[in-house]
């Protein structure tokens, strides 16, 4: 879809308001829409643009196109994702860490965790993956997800059994 095609199937219009409330309506609206429909948001305040990009990352949903509007403001065209299945507890990027420290420091953060939470690993140590699949196994920890989300970097969101 090219970005001249995007129809907002909602409009949000906080101009006026400072953060985080457009963050926060932004999200109160999208947890309401279906995956692949379209949030506009409207906001005037100079940090919407960094707490919003942040957001949605975290979130899996996508801001499609950023354009200024004729009223004022920034509109953030924001399209509902699938969503991330895993909450995590606590995150601990560990890039830059060779192998086996990846492993050391998960077991150090899970150990002060209570069961039933969990831990986003993120790490860019190519021997990570099969690393963490074998110790969660071993160990009995529990392997929700593990993908690999840019060239080098990967995601664990492993559970306290």
């Amino acid at each position: 879809m090219s970005t001249q095609d995007i129809h907002a199937n909602m409009v949000l219009d906080l101009k006026g308001l400072t953060c985080p409330a457009p963050l926060l309506g932004a999200k109160r609206l999208v947890d309401d829409l279906h995956a692949g429909q379209i949030l506009l948001l409207i906001s005037d305040c100079r940090g919407t643009r960094d707490d919003l990009f942040a957001w949605a990352k975290q979130t899996g949903n996508q801001v499609l196109k950023t354009a200024e509007q004729p009223g004022g403001g920034v509109g953030y065209y924001i399209q509902k994702g699938k969503g991330k299945l895993f909450q995590a507890n606590v995150t601990l990027d560990i890039r830059g860490v060779a192998c086996p420290g990846p492993i050391i420091e998960a077991k150090k953060m899970l150990s002060g965790m209570k069961s039933g939470e969990v831990l986003k690993l993120v790490s860019n140590c190519p021997g990570t993956q099969a690393d963490i699949t074998s110790w969660a196994t071993a160990t009995g920890m529990k392997l929700l997800d593990a993908a690999k989300v840019t060239a080098s970097d990967y995601e664990f969101f492993i559970q306290k059994p």
